[in-house]
């Protein structure tokens, strides 16, 4: 299926490594241009060559911490000036500290919804207007199965992007009739540093191995596997496309079936 994404143009976020990196080299894979972001300039590097490796579209890399509102208008400005247009904006971002809820610290509590929800915020304003100068476009964010269904020890990852499931259902109403779509993805037991992390601190409470909780992990989900960031990516550079034209303000899982919610 060709999904129209050649010479688009697109900002992935915490795009070194992981589900970042998956998702730009899917969309670079289709044609994209696609400007990739991390704190890190030698993952950054290691990145676009492998997304060039893998017969990748033109990459940008662009390293600063997303955390602050001047670095986002650097990157938008950046990829602008290089590429001439903006077309799609796939916000992801690093997770929120990890806590529990009863016991969450202040500073934990500020880092997550800085880095949580108001990233995402501030990733969706600052692209509006040049979405809006091509007539349109798309912005995925990429959330957490925790937005469904509470994980030990990611009590802020729930809590703040919650926030952005509603902030992107009311983005999605003031911006359809433009014809920009927003969406979120919901990657759950998709394998990466992340995840691997998260994994780890809980093997380590339980005295267990890594290799014994991530068993526990894929015997959770309804396939019996933990998923490839690439299975997430697939996803995004569908939302990404004019395949996905009457998609919008939808919240989307990508977790083999983890969450057993029925909605």
């Amino acid at each position: 299926m060709d999904l129209g994404l050649k010479d688009k143009v697109a900002i992935v976020g915490g795009a070194s490594k992981g589900l970042g990196k998956a998702c730009a080299l899917v969309l670079a894979q289709e044609g994209a241009k696609v400007a990739i972001c991390s704190r890190s300039k030698p993952d950054l590097e290691s990145a676009a060559e492998e997304i060039a490796s893998a017969g990748g579209g033109e990459v940008m890399t662009f390293a600063g911490d997303l955390d602050h509102h001047q670095t986002i208008n650097e990157l938008i400005s950046a990829t602008v000036t290089r590429f001439g247009r903006l077309d799609i904006m796939v916000n992801n971002s690093g997770g929120p500290p990890l806590a529990r809820a009863a016991t969450a610290s202040e500073e934990q509590w500020e880092t997550a919804l800085q880095r949580s929800l108001l990233f995402f915020a501030r990733m969706c304003r600052e692209s509006v207007p040049h979405l809006k100068e091509q007539g349109g476009g798309r912005i995925i964010n990429i959330l957490a199965s925790t937005v469904y269904q509470p994980i030990d020890n990611l009590a802020l990852s729930g809590a703040t992007r919650m926030g952005v499931v509603a902030f992107a259902k009311s983005l999605a109403d003031e911006v359809g009739k433009d014809n920009i779509l927003v969406n979120n993805v919901c990657p759950g037991s998709i394998l990466s540093d992340r995840m691997l992390s998260n994994v780890t601190s809980r093997a380590n409470e339980l005295g267990i191995s890594v290799e014994d909780a991530l068993a526990q992990r894929a015997a959770g989900t309804a396939v019996g596997r933990i998923g490839e960031p690439v299975e997430m990516a697939n996803l995004v550079a569908f939302l990404a496309s004019d395949k996905s034209s009457y998609i919008t303000g939808t919240t989307i899982l990508v977790d083999g079936g983890l969450v057993r919610s029925v909605m």
